[in-house]
């Protein structure tokens, strides 16, 4: 069996920065666990598997060592290879997923992410979290993910975790974020206990991140960036309880899988 296979650095205009996805369209499903096979041999934070559903795509998403439910910068990805690899034409690709519809829309140069908000709530610190960390928070929240607040882009950069504890803790991740200096705030993202010791760039990460820092800065309109080694940039808006994302992306490799 022979399947195509992509992969895409989301979310940066050039190689080799970004969060590197592979993407592997499909004509029908492969059973689970040959796509988590596929997932852990690629070695990514994260593949991304798709199948044509009427007028949608049906949209999935594996680290090297379980699925997950929403991945933004997979989704970018797929979305990229979709406009520009496999010939769709309309301005709209709509994914449906287990974390509900979701859109991606051209928007110039920029691809579009349609997301559901996940704003978090205060929370006391789980005991765990600050040794992980080795900083004291400015304040800890939660929704899929606990987020800490730091003062400074600074201590965000310098942070080496312990992610031995980190993946003890009960969230799929823990996001870091600060004010930014150039931007409107900077984050980090760390979820251990799903393979990925440090994604390079969390489109998901910024469902929470969004509305956290709408609120806090009293505007819709925000830009980010994540201070990874790779590092990338995203341009952000809450609107309702949607979340809109954007971003470019670039190939970096196209080939094909032989099973």
């Amino acid at each position: 069996m022979n399947l195509p296979l992509y992969q895409v650095d989301a979310f940066t205009d050039h190689p080799f920065a970004g969060n590197p996805a592979a993407v592997c369209p499909l004509d029908t499903w492969l059973p689970d666990d040959l796509l988590q096979k596929i997932a852990a041999e690629n070695n990514l934070s994260e593949t991304a598997f798709f199948v044509r559903q009427e007028d949608a795509y049906r949209i999935r998403w594996f680290t090297p060592v379980t699925e997950v439910a929403l991945c933004g910068h997979a989704s970018l990805a797929s979305a990229w290879v979709l406009y520009h690899e496999l010939g769709y034409r309309e301005d709209t690709i709509r994914f449906l997923s287990a974390s509900g519809p979701l859109a991606v829309r051209r928007q110039g140069p920029l691809l579009e992410l349609d997301f559901p908000a996940s704003p978090p709530l205060s929370c006391p610190a789980p005991e765990l979290l600050v040794p992980a960390l080795g900083r004291k928070p400015l304040a800890v929240l939660r929704s899929d993910d606990y987020l800490v607040l730091l003062g400074s882009p600074e201590e965000v950069q310098t942070l080496a975790p312990d992610f031995g504890l980190l993946a003890r803790l009960d969230r799929r991740g823990v996001i870091v974020t600060a004010p930014g200096a150039e931007t409107d705030f900077v984050s980090r993202f760390f979820a251990p206990g799903v393979g990925i010791p440090e994604d390079p760039v969390t489109g998901s990460a910024h469902c929470t991140l969004t509305p956290f820092w709408a609120r806090r800065l009293g505007r819709n309109r925000l830009r980010a960036r994540q201070l990874s080694a790779r590092g990338g940039e995203l341009e952000c808006e809450l609107r309702g309880n949607r979340v809109l994302i954007r971003g470019r992306a670039v190939l970096y490799m196209a080939g094909t899988i032989r099973i």
